[in-house]
């Protein structure tokens, strides 16, 4: 699959727009859609991912299979509960 970018006018995106996600899916070609020739758009391949993830772009974030188990580890809970702990620990503006 290609890396090359195309550009094409909105008007004509629309006209021909599902041939267009058609054409890239096959090329993995990225094409940008412009109004009055500056780009308003991009149209890029889904990128198919082994794990599902709340954002499909994102691998960081993953759905838990235990909805009951705290996000974050006991060990870390005092930078919730706490912020000013964490920022205390912050240079102050002198020390920048």
């Amino acid at each position: 699959m290609g890396a090359s970018t195309r550009t094409i006018p909105a008007a004509q995106f629309r006209d021909r727009c599902l041939k267009l996600l058609d054409e890239v899916h096959a090329t993995g070609e990225k094409l940008i859609v412009t109004k009055h020739g500056r780009p308003v758009a991009a149209v890029v391949p889904a990128v198919a991912s082994s794990e599902a993830s709340v954002i499909g772009w994102s691998d960081d974030i993953r759905i838990g299979t235990d909805l009951t188990e705290p996000a974050v580890p006991p060990e870390d809970w005092h930078v919730v509960s706490d912020p000013e702990r964490v920022l205390t620990g912050l240079p102050s503006n002198d020390q920048r």
